[in-house]
């Protein structure tokens, strides 16, 4: 697992990338237990189960949107950026690979035909408008044009 803290205040988790060949027969937490989503990732044995459940509705405040990718087909180049919308770093990521994004800013690019990509997020969204801040960066994206 990789973690990628802020160059402005180091004592911040950005990002956490998580590689299919890193997961083991353990369940592992990927998120701080004090992050709003929660990812974890474990392999099974074959027939392996655990005791049915269901999970109590709790009243939580949610003040940030948080988002995951798993890579299902294909392969993505994933671009981290700070909390000043600068960039930290790229990385490609291949099927089966997960990263979670806390803070700071995200964005990525298809480098295979038909990459299929799920993104999960803590709710409820209230859309776009009101859950993003788009900004542009000339330096990896030239050609590319926001649409605000």
């Amino acid at each position: 697992m990789k973690k990628i803290y802020s160059n402005l205040d180091p004592t911040i988790l950005l990002h956490v990338i998580n590689r299919y060949l890193d997961i083991g027969y353990v369940r592992k937490d990927l998120s701080p237990a004090e992050e709003f989503l929660q990812v974890s990732a474990f392999r099974m044995e074959e027939r392996k189960t655990f005791r049915p459940h269901k999970h109590i509705k709790h009243v939580r405040e949610t003040t940030i949107t948080q988002e995951s990718w798993v890579v299902i087909r294909g392969k993505v180049k994933v671009f981290y950026y700070d909390l000043d919308d600068s960039l930290l770093c790229t990385e490609i990521l291949e099927e089966g690979d997960c990263t979670i994004t806390f803070a700071g800013g995200h964005t990525y690019e298809s480098l295979r035909e038909g990459s299929c990509v799920y993104e999960f997020k803590n709710g409820p969204f209230f859309g776009s408008k009101k859950d993003k801040i788009r900004f542009d960066d000339p330096i990896n994206f030239p050609n590319f044009v926001n649409k605000k």
